[in-house]
């Protein structure tokens, strides 16, 4: 079962890598990513926030898992086009119960491939342009913390201080691998799908 990885963890800060193809596994991989998003009420999820170093995310702007045609599948995406500036508060599920706003275009173009390896072009705006932005940040290694303003990274300071205290306790007690253990594995699926 995979697991939602929390700040710090240096997965969080690594850039993913290119898929080279989508096989059953790959789809396994995306529906347990989907039940994982759902079951803490997630609209969006990048394959490194649960310790996969993939360009892949997945993204329901309702969090609705009855309605699949709200399910969306991004494979190597591609953002362009960005147009206007809106700004909104934001969360993620990898430093829950931490919000900030958070200044984004307001529209934007993604081409990716679904799930079907079929290529898809989408122009997008209000809430599912800033998911789209938001997980494609994710595989650049880019949290949402990072695109603070002054003032919000100022308050924003002693939930990452806790966040980084359960982090090394965690680590302490061999509950989470070393940096060089996790590069490993990384180095492993990457060869494997990338």
């Amino acid at each position: 079962m995979l697991t939602i990885i929390q700040y710090p963890h240096p997965t969080l800060r690594r850039v993913a890598k290119p898929l080279r193809r989508v096989d059953a596994e790959l789809q396994r991989i995306v529906r347990e990513m989907f039940d994982r998003m759902y079951s803490v009420k997630g609209i969006g999820l990048a394959a490194t926030q649960v310790d996969l170093p993939y360009r892949l995310f997945v993204a329901n702007p309702e969090s609705d898992p009855s309605n699949p045609e709200l399910e969306f599948v991004f494979i190597n995406p591609v953002l362009s086009k960005p147009k206007g500036q809106t700004e909104a508060e934001e969360g993620c599920l990898s430093l829950p119960g931490l919000y900030g706003d958070v200044n984004r275009p307001e529209k934007i173009t993604i081409e990716a491939y679904n799930l079907t390896g079929q290529p898809v072009t989408l122009e997008l705006g209000g809430l599912m342009a800033r998911i789209v932005q938001h997980e494609n940040d994710h595989l650049d290694g880019v949290l949402f913390i990072d695109r603070l303003t002054p003032t919000g990274q100022v308050s924003a300071r002693e939930a990452l201080s806790d966040f980084e205290a359960i982090f090394e306790g965690q680590r302490r007690r061999g509950e989470i691998p070393s940096d060089a253990e996790i590069a490993a594995r990384w180095d492993e699926l990457e060869r494997q799908r990338c």
